[in-house]
């Protein structure tokens, strides 16, 4: 089960393709939906992106303004996990854009 932090190669759609997409959920549990929570990582930079260094994505960002939930079985491969500082970079930026 993809897990908070993590980034996987997940299925967004025709639209959107199958990309890297950073998991923000927390675990679900038997009685919630199977559905994850995640920011996708992008190479096509407009300036409202979270730019992060991670060893195991092209160079990039994760596109904060973006958040989407999808079926859990939509998460392909896993690829790597954040640091505990990206991780909190991303989140700040999902905040600051949700206005949290």
């Amino acid at each position: 089960m993809p897990a908070h932090g993590e980034v996987w190669l997940v299925d967004l759609g025709m639209a959107q393709k199958t990309r890297p997409a950073l998991v923000l959920n927390r675990p679900y549990r038997d009685a919630d939906r199977a559905l994850i929570s995640v920011i996708p990582h992008t190479t096509s930079l407009r300036g409202s992106e979270i730019g992060l260094s991670v060893p195991f994505l092209q160079p990039g960002a994760f596109l904060v303004q973006n958040p989407i939930t999808i079926p859990a079985v939509k998460a392909e491969r896993f690829l790597g996990r954040l640091t505990t500082q990206q991780l909190a970079q991303v989140e700040a930026g999902v905040r600051n854009w949700l206005g949290l």
